[in-house]
């Protein structure tokens, strides 16, 4: 496999340090990295310089990709930064909640954008990612970034840019969700008698395992759910309770709903 273009990565966090890794495995041509931060400095290698600011990037540099990984709150004031990159280089943007057109309002009308939201597995390369291409991001383009994605996990495209705020409540904001149940089945263990170290290790090995027997089959869920419950057994009368209609089901819908509705209102 050939060696990653140049990329210039603004913002050396979490999910920017995780797609930073993905890379480095599949090989990186020299890049730059632009962070403040003073930890941003232990990821400098001979693949990778790290400034602090858009003014001390070399005038000669020539990225393939311009990723933005920086805080919502911060697009505002950092995009603008980067507009001398519009034509000649493609953005993929992670920032939550920034449209395209108020991406392309800041970067420049010549800007080709490629919005995308990834979430947390990407961190253990098992991230779910999904983008959305621009006006003018060419096949090449979408390519470079699609391969920039699956440096971190699985990706799916959308032509749609309004998908990807039920996207964000189903799979950016999911890992959440899938920690709160191991969270609330240790709780339940550990009131049930068994030990907290034992609790933990339950919750925490079933849930994991059950993600990897979910990845590995080719069962849906629903028939995966199925063969683990036993007509008149333990499971099915703990199902009777979380499969009500009050309960699991119409809770479900209301958080993604919910999430979807707020992920509507920062893109706003």
């Amino acid at each position: 496999m050939t060696a990653l273009p140049p990329v210039l990565l603004v913002g050396c966090g979490r999910m920017g340090g995780a797609m930073l890794a993905g890379w480095r495995e599949q090989g990186l041509s020299p890049s730059v990295a632009v962070d403040p931060a003073a930890e941003a400095v232990a990821r400098v290698g001979p693949d990778l310089r790290v400034v602090a600011d858009a003014g001390a990037l070399d005038p000669g540099f020539a990225p393939a990709a311009v990723v933005l990984a920086v805080k919502p709150q911060n697009a505002a004031d950092t995009l603008p930064l980067y507009r001398r990159f519009a034509g000649r280089a493609v953005f993929l943007s992670i920032i939550a909640g920034r449209t395209l057109a108020g991406m392309r309002a800041l970067l420049g009308e010549a800007a080709h954008i490629v919005r995308a939201m990834p979430n947390t597995p990407a961190a253990v390369r098992q991230g779910m990612t999904v983008a959305c291409p621009g006006p003018g991001v060419s096949p090449a383009e979408r390519a470079l970034c699609d391969r920039l994605l699956r440096a971190i996990g699985v990706v799916a495209w959308v032509e749609d840019e309004a998908l990807l705020d039920p996207v964000t409540a189903v799979s950016g904001s999911g890992p959440a969700y899938v920690f709160l149940l191991a969270e609330l089945l240790e709780q339940a263990a550990r009131e049930q008698g068994i030990a907290p170290d034992l609790a933990r290790l339950l919750a925490r090995q079933t849930v994991a395992g059950s993600g990897a027997l979910l990845a590995a089959s080719q069962e849906d869920a629903a028939a995966l759910r199925r063969g683990v419950t036993s007509p008149g057994g333990t499971t099915e009368r703990a199902l009777g309770v979380l499969m009500a209609e009050a309960a699991w089901p119409r809770l479900v819908r209301a958080a993604v709903e919910a999430a979807t509705a707020r992920s509507r209102e920062l893109a706003g």
